[in-house]
């Protein structure tokens, strides 16, 4: 041990490479050693010397998403990307930024404010990194309009298990042959590589705001009033639903218009009067709107077994009544809210007793069948001893498993935290 410590010093310089303490911990997995390197050179160096020694890593960003996915089966060493902090070129005539791995996204935000411009990403937990904003597909209400990191990434350099540094996109030092890294990095959960820059296509802030918000009696009318939105020409930003325990079969509906003063308002205009149709609507602006879109939009929260639900648009009313059925069926507190305008929900159901728990995400599963794809985002470790964080993949995984070996042969890399267990 003492060595090894004493190699990642080597690499890293003295301060930046620890034994690890019991807040190092990876979703339960207790790791020996933290390293933060300064460079992509550092981490280079920092994943050849865990592939020649035979030690495993897991990269950390900000670690707002470290319990994401499914606990690793070993983690010797932590890959801290903190120190990856520098904004490296803001080509604001190309709405066009690139940066290291471990900005925060809440402080590139600052710095491209001054031109105008916004990376279109807006996931719910605070203090997020670009990285790890990437590695977990993070996304939030504004994927309506703009997509997902998956869409807006337009280069990406990571670090391979045995020390290799590629690059895709931008200017091109080097790449890995018939893979597109940008799209297979992201939502890796730290599988592939260390990812240690990006770049992103910008869009301009925009300038005005406006928001309509409806509240609806069942989940059908939920689903009903969301259909005739994406049936006509308006273009909201978001398209958020909110339905927790205490509104019982009712859910809110709130839309997001975006973009020049005059224009928003008038689309919030358009879209209130077409939710008038199938419930209680009004429209809301400044400077009411960033309270009311804070209870639309914040983190699902703590606690409890937090989930996402996933399928085409038309199931979000079954996947709201699946989520019900099960809180009433154990009796639990739920909340749910997410995407309707893209059948991406999100979902947290409460409970002191962890064996309820464990039996919550199979009973989903089996309700909602093919329909719906149901995704543990968080949970106490025993539930996810006891149930499949990914559930099925499906055809999909022996591809998964050839892209594994393709890029980590050895199983270096965040091992069984993707699906499958790889």
């Amino acid at each position: 041990m003492p060595d090894t410590l004493a190699a990642l010093r080597a690499v890293v310089g003295p301060p930046h490479a620890w034994l690890a303490a019991a807040g190092d911990a990876v979703d339960g997995v207790a790791p020996r050693f933290v390293a933060a390197p300064g460079s992509a050179e550092e981490v280079a160096s920092t994943l050849r010397l865990a592939d020649e020694a035979g030690l495993t890593v897991v990269p950390r960003g900000a670690g707002t998403k470290l319990a994401w996915g499914a606990p690793p089966t070993r983690a010797d060493i932590v890959v801290s990307t903190r120190r990856l902090d520098a904004v490296l070129e803001h080509a604001a005539g190309d709405l066009v930024v690139r940066a290291q791995a471990g900005v925060p996204l809440e402080a590139l935000q600052a710095q491209l404010a001054p031109a105008s411009q916004w990376l279109a990403l807006d996931p719910p937990e605070p203090g997020a990194s670009l990285g790890g904003v990437v590695a977990t597909a993070a996304s939030g209400p504004r994927r309506q309009r703009y997509g997902t990191a998956r869409d807006l990434l337009i280069g990406v350099s990571v670090v391979l298990a045995d020390g290799t540094l590629a690059k895709a996109g931008g200017k091109v030092v080097k790449n890995v042959a018939g893979y597109d890294l940008c799209k297979l990095f992201t939502g890796s959960f730290g599988t592939l590589g260390v990812i240690v820059e990006t770049t992103f296509r910008l869009h301009p802030r925009p300038v005005g705001r406006c928001l309509v918000v409806a509240d609806l009696d069942t989940s059908r009318a939920l689903g009903e009033a969301v259909r005739s939105l994406l049936q006509t020409a308006l273009v909201p930003s978001a398209l958020e639903l909110l339905a927790t325990t205490e509104s019982g079969a009712a859910g809110r509906l709130a839309v997001l218009f975006e973009g020049v003063p005059a224009g928003a308002v008038a689309q919030a205009q358009s879209a209130e009067r077409l939710l008038a149709r199938h419930g209680r609507s009004r429209i809301v602006q400044e400077p009411s709107l960033d309270a009311e879109w804070r209870v639309m939009t914040e983190a699902i929260g703590d606690g409890g077994v937090r989930l996402k639900l996933s399928g085409i648009v038309g199931r979000v009313p079954e996947m709201i009544d699946a989520v019900r059925a099960v809180a009433r069926q154990h009796d639990l507190r739920f909340r749910i809210a997410g995407q309707a305008g893209l059948g991406v929900l999100g979902a947290r159901l409460e409970s002191p007793d962890e064996a309820v728990l464990s039996e919550v995400v199979p009973e989903l599963r089996r309700r909602l069948g093919p329909r719906a794809h149901v995704v543990i985002r968080h949970a106490p470790p025993r539930v996810k001893r006891a149930v499949d964080v990914w559930g099925d993949p499906g055809d999909a995984l022996p591809l998964m498993t050839r892209v594994k070996q393709r890029f980590d042969p050895h199983g270096t890399l965040s091992p069984g935290r993707f699906v499958g267990g790889l």
